[in-house]
């Protein structure tokens, strides 16, 4: 495997573009992800960059709920979470630790590519929920689409396996349409 990082960084800043343009106004507005209206994904957001920094420092990344509660600015406080991840992301050695992830155990390199998959659906979330699909880069899509389609199983879904059944797309739909569909959302 080649390094995720610079993956991985893309689709942080690609979060950031995301989290920075969005109103007050659109905080209750909701998304494609099921159980999560704007502001609640925003919050668990909050929770995914610090479980990527958790996880990468050989802490538990349960620790924390799954939704940070009481957040007011999101984007202030996702940019400080994000300059203690950029940090530990500095340090090429975090390529080979052992970290435990909500699903597993996995080299460090492989949960940068798995959280790389998690911020660049749930930028998709935002981006449809607020009409900003024309932030979205297309090449984050299509390098997590073939990760998610060998590490999430078409089938049993639910559960354990936290995704809809697989949404049926044309095999030469855009990348995203067809990364979310994976995923169980229609794009």
């Amino acid at each position: 495997m080649t390094d995720p990082r610079p993956m991985l960084v893309l689709a942080l800043d690609q979060t950031q573009a995301m989290i920075d343009t969005i109103g007050a106004d659109e905080l209750d507005l909701p998304t494609p992800c099921p159980e999560y209206e704007v502001r609640t994904l925003l919050g668990h957001l909050m929770t995914v960059v610090s479980r990527i920094e958790l996880a990468l420092t050989g802490n538990d990344p349960l620790s924390i709920p799954t939704v940070t509660p009481g957040v007011t600015d999101f984007p202030t406080t996702w940019k400080e979470r994000r300059a203690t991840l950029d940090e530990t992301l500095s340090d090429g050695s975090v390529l080979g630790r052992t970290c435990k992830l909500p699903w597993g155990t996995l080299p460090g390199a492989a949960a940068i590519a798995a959280y790389t998959g998690e911020l660049t659906t749930h930028s998709w979330d935002l981006a449809k929920a607020t009409g900003r699909t024309d932030l979205l880069d297309d090449s984050l899509a299509e390098y997590c689409l073939p990760l998610v389609q060998q590490f999430i199983p078409a089938e049993p879904r639910g559960g354990h396996i936290p995704f809809g059944p697989v949404v049926q797309v044309a095999d030469e739909a855009p990348a995203y349409d067809r990364l979310v569909a994976w995923e169980g959302r229609k794009p």
